[in-house]
């Protein structure tokens, strides 16, 4: 679970990162954001639209890492040969060539781990529409989370920005339709993370007792603890709430 989230009704405190201030942060408006009350630092926003937003972006998305994995990258034209590849296209000819080790990263980092965190994100945006949401949602959403971690197209994008330059005197490059798709991945996937609120997809899945430790805990056990205090560096600070404010 997030720090700072909402569990079983109760808020757990959460730490401002630029003075260390634990503070509660108060229920969030769509769109607004917490400020900390001592230095001023963001430490929580929260999207106006948590679902719908998330979820289009995430089938634009989904729909643009299918163009750029089916379509040429790049096409390279030397003493009257050319040639056309695509990202899984140039894995398979790693593997063939002998590096079976770059291969499998290059799969992984640039088609497998992106598409897992789309398809696993897709699933729970499309769960949690209607809550409460199943808890094997949690479970997706915790893969999600891995394999985001993973998705690594904006180092891609790089590596190839990198080999352009270096073979630009030997051949003639042009770009294919994949490079631009690529391209407009680099801008969807920090869309998709800025839009989506973790919080609130937690919020939505309905939790038992019966279910594992990482969820959490049961009304009833919350119940029963006290309240913690806020408390910053040495000075202690009880009651202390972030100011809140809307997003303009």
């Amino acid at each position: 679970m997030p720090e700072g989230s909402r569990i079983g009704g109760e808020m757990t405190p959460v730490a401002c990162h630029e003075c260390d201030l634990l503070q509660v942060l108060p229920d969030l408006p769509p769109g607004g954001k917490a400020s900390c009350c001592r230095c001023g630092c963001t430490l929580a926003t929260r999207p106006a639209d948590p679902i719908e937003r998330p979820l289009a972006l995430g089938l634009a998305a989904l729909l643009v890492l299918v163009v750029a994995n089916t379509t040429p990258l790049m096409g390279l034209s030397a003493v009257g040969r050319h040639a056309s590849t695509t990202i899984i296209g140039g894995a398979y000819q790693m593997w063939f060539e002998g590096q079976e080790v770059t291969a499998v990263i290059v799969a992984f980092c640039a088609v497998i781990a992106p598409a897992g965190y789309l398809l696993f994100l897709l699933i729970v945006l499309f769960a949690v529409r209607r809550p409460p949401a199943p808890s094997w949602v949690g479970g997706m959403l915790r893969w999600a989370e891995r394999a985001r971690s993973w998705a690594m197209t904006e180092v891609m994008m790089l590596g190839i920005m990198v080999a352009l330059i270096k073979i630009a005197d030997l051949a003639k490059v042009e770009a294919g339709i994949g490079m631009y798709a690529v391209g407009a991945l680099m801008l969807l996937f920090p869309a998709i993370l800025s839009s989506v609120d973790t919080e609130e997809l937690w919020a939505r899945v309905a939790w038992h007792a019966s279910d594992p430790e990482s969820g959490p805990a049961p009304e009833g056990e919350l119940a029963s603890q006290p309240a913690p205090d806020v408390i910053g560096g040495s000075e202690p600070r009880t009651g202390e709430t972030p100011s809140a404010g809307s997003a303009a």
